[in-house]
């Protein structure tokens, strides 16, 4: 990233809705960052608090401080030079997290700066570092966010009811569809997918009462995802599942394409679990990413949301190229 000052100590939160990791590295003296230079990770499986003022502040510095310490304290460090905490829901739902983690880590932890990073920008970060390019993060929903290191461009990420269009909720959605639509006998059904979703689910005519009354109905949806995707992929593959697959797939390049700057040579890396859905959605993705982006270059993601988080605190430690600031997806504190 950045010429980042040799020897500090910069600290990275993931924040997302299966829990919350803590990381602690020093900056390499060959000033490449911490993401090789790792000394310690501290999982905690109980998800951030979201209330009518947004995420719980309280709630998270409850589960981060005692993690930074006990990696702290591994270390022999005092405190941390930097912190960047990249959070699900940060840009809509991060106003108590701006106000009150920037003071909180300079009391309790010396931090001189810190970034507080939507989750998308943190996979960004780990994905592809500090290039232009687009990173695609899916998993039960779906974003696509790009730049040019001079401003962000984002696509979707609007949740299950608005959005997250070729994601895991929406790819289980349009499976259970097709299996109700068998199941009465409409055009559209597919046998094959009414029959997963009873060995899944039970039967089909009291999906309503699983799915609606639930707030986490969209990782039910999401759950159904390797459902379609094992159909697809089964024997001579059900076309109907096949078929979901490719217009999720379509859907993803969408997303990717509004996104990605159209410099000649721009990355576009895949990051997160709807990938490991494997060859029945990637192969169509490819070809669309392909027709949609054909100057860019898809690539392996270089690592993941902690990594992305660390390699941004270790950039405010120093001087160099960042990536761009932004209120809403990428807040640093003067």
């Amino acid at each position: 990233m950045s010429t980042a000052e040799r020897g500090a100590w910069v600290l990275g939160v993931d924040s997302g809705g299966s829990g919350l990791r803590v990381a602690l590295a020093r900056v390499g003296d060959d000033g490449a960052g911490p993401r090789h230079r790792r000394h310690g990770e501290v999982v905690e499986a109980e998800a951030v608090r979201t209330g009518p003022a947004g995420i719980d502040a309280e709630h998270l510095l409850a589960q981060v401080l005692p993690a930074a310490g006990a990696l702290l304290a591994g270390a022999g460090a005092e405190g941390v030079d930097a912190v960047c905490v990249g959070a699900a829901g940060m840009a809509t739902l991060g106003g108590q997290l701006r106000a009150e983690l920037p003071g909180a880590f300079r009391e309790r932890l010396g931090a001189r700066r810190v970034a507080l990073a939507a989750d998308a920008v943190t996979a960004y970060a780990g994905a592809l570092g500090v290039r232009p390019g687009a990173v695609v993060a899916g998993g039960t929903g779906m974003i696509a966010l790009g730049t040019d290191l001079r401003a962000w461009r984002r696509a979707d990420g609007w949740g299950h009811l608005l959005g997250d269009c070729g994601g895991g909720a929406w790819i289980g959605r349009a499976g259970l569809e097709a299996a109700l639509r068998a199941h009465d006998g409409r055009t559209g059904g597919s046998p094959a997918l009414l029959a997963r979703a009873e060995a899944v689910f039970g039967p089909v005519a009291g999906l309503p009462g699983q799915l609606y009354p639930k707030a986490e109905r969209p990782a039910v949806l999401g759950s159904f995802a390797p459902e379609v995707a094992a159909c697809a992929a089964g024997g001579a593959g059900d076309p109907v599942a096949l078929g979901i697959l490719e217009r999720a797939a379509e859907e993803i390049a969408a997303s990717a394409e509004a996104v990605c700057p159209a410099a000649e040579g721009a990355e576009v890396a895949l990051t997160g679990g709807l990938f490991r859905l494997g060859e029945p959605l990637l192969a169509p993705l490819r070809a669309a990413l392909a027709r949609r982006l054909p100057a860019a270059s898809v690539v392996p993601a270089g690592g993941g949301p902690l990594d992305g988080a660390l390699l941004i605190a270790a950039g405010l430690t120093g001087g160099g190229r960042d990536l761009p600031h932004d209120p809403a997806l990428l807040h640093v504190p003067v």
